[in-house]
């Protein structure tokens, strides 16, 4: 079994900063891509950010590039989204994911996904 373990979120004032973290545990598996996806109330789950497990290079959702930072561990398993100047907009529940054998910004692509994570902007 495998388990991403999302942790880090939480209410915050508009203009403030958050950093989620991934803990990936269980059992082994190779990893090309980690990806962070939200889900707002009422709308269909969107990317956010992604970066290849080996080599580091990201992708960013254009509403949140220059704003949210994709990093990785890879000794600890672990992964990050730094989240600088948040917007009331970027208010949903953000979801950590691992895709086996592709590089992609589609949710269907990816094999597993944590339980999520609420972050809360205000105004």
């Amino acid at each position: 079994q495998v388990h991403l373990v999302e942790s880090g979120g939480g209410l915050v004032q508009a203009g403030g900063s958050l950093r989620l973290s991934c803990a990936h545990s269980g059992r082994r598996f190779s990893t090309t891509t980690m990806g962070w996806f939200r889900q707002a109330p009422g709308k269909e789950r969107e990317f956010v950010a992604a970066i290849s497990w080996i080599l580091g290079n990201t992708v960013y959702a254009d509403c949140v590039k220059g704003r949210f930072t994709s990093s990785r561990d890879n000794p600890k398993n672990a992964l990050y989204l730094q989240m600088n100047d948040l917007k009331v907009d970027d208010t949903a529940g953000y979801y950590c994911a691992a895709s086996r054998d592709t590089w992609s910004i589609v949710a269907a692509r990816y094999d597993y996904w944590g339980q999520g994570n609420q972050v809360a902007v205000s105004s």
